[in-house]
């Protein structure tokens, strides 16, 4: 990953804190709790096709806020126990597969909480219910633990959030000590939008795309359940949303945007597994899109940051 530096140099306009927090941020949290509270309730079932249509209800809303890497999400591990990928061991798969032949005991609320964040959440259910072998047991009781972790998990963030939320909102007010100036919320802000790009860039445009003479489609994220595509289109969907909820003045940002989330609803459109780009001219496409989402993050750097007020220098594989 590269590092990116950005130095301001112009006057801004002013970023609208409670605007993100309150038009995005929560409400998308919420949405995620919803979703994941109906998913829970048919992981009980163990009624595979209502399984599969709530799965993708809950992976969409969790993409509408799969970029935020503060707060009450990285609490705990929160975020990684929703969705652990990449995976390139295979960590996940052997731990469910202890669990699925293991003690009963483990699957107990208190017991599957200290569960592998690489055995829970929605990638750990994505392969019981688009199981690649045949499972070494009833899958059915791991199905409901993993459902109600993910609805625990989801709740705790969406309480937090609500705490959290005033911290960034009222930056710099007496007894605020997570946000001394509103500059330092509005740093925090920004790293999650300039952060976001990149792992899109970098995790889920860069691993399947891999080399010209090396593709490799069968690291694109969630082949099973058939999203791979679609979650890129989301989350262009989502820091699109995001940056408009930031700034009141980005016009080439969002026209890029909407630019790459048109190239990428074609490309989800006809190949959504990214088997594609196996192909020259498969790979030809996300390459593109790869390149308007390298545009969008220059953009966003000469042109969000400056309205937002924000200096930046980070490598976000630091987490910095």
């Amino acid at each position: 990953m590269r590092a990116i530096l950005f130095c301001l140099l112009a006057s801004p306009a002013l970023a609208d804190i409670p605007e993100a927090v309150q038009d995005h941020i929560l409400p998308g949290y919420a949405a995620f709790a919803r979703a994941s509270d109906s998913l829970a309730a048919v992981g009980k079932t163990c009624d595979v096709r209502a399984l599969q249509a709530d799965f993708h209800l809950t992976y969409d809303a969790w993409m509408a806020v799969q970029h935020l890497h503060l707060g009450p999400g990285e609490d705990a591990g929160r975020a990684l126990s929703v969705l652990y990928w990449p995976d390139p061991k295979g960590m996940g798969a052997k731990a469910q597969k202890a669990l699925l032949a293991g003690d009963p005991a483990k699957l107990a609320p208190e017991a599957f909480a200290q569960q592998s964040v690489a055995a829970r959440g929605l990638l750990a259910l994505e392969r019981l219910i688009w199981p690649a072998d045949t499972l070494p047991a009833d899958p059915c009781p791991l199905i409901a633990a993993t459902t109600a972790d993910l609805a625990r998990v989801a709740h705790e963030i969406d309480t937090g959030w609500q705490d959290y939320a005033r911290l960034l909102t009222t930056a710099a007010e007496p007894g605020n000590t997570a946000f001394l100036t509103r500059a330092e919320a509005r740093q925090a802000l920004f790293t999650q939008l300039a952060t976001g790009l990149e792992s899109l860039s970098d995790q889920r445009i860069g691993r399947p795309l891999g080399s010209f003479d090396a593709p490799h489609p069968d690291r694109a994220e969630a082949r099973a359940s058939g999203r791979s595509a679609r979650n890129i289109l989301l989350a262009l969907q989502a820091l699109r949303a995001f940056t408009a909820t930031l700034t009141p003045d980005a016009p080439l940002t969002l026209a890029a945007f909407d630019k790459a989330i048109g190239q990428a609803q074609a490309l989800a459109d006809s190949d959504p597994v990214l088997d594609g780009i196996a192909t020259p001219g498969g790979r030809l496409k996300l390459e593109i899109l790869g390149q308007t989402v390298t545009a969008i993050r220059d953009l966003v750097l000469a042109e969000v940051a400056p309205e937002m007020d924000v200096g930046i220098g980070f490598n976000s594989a630091d987490g910095d």
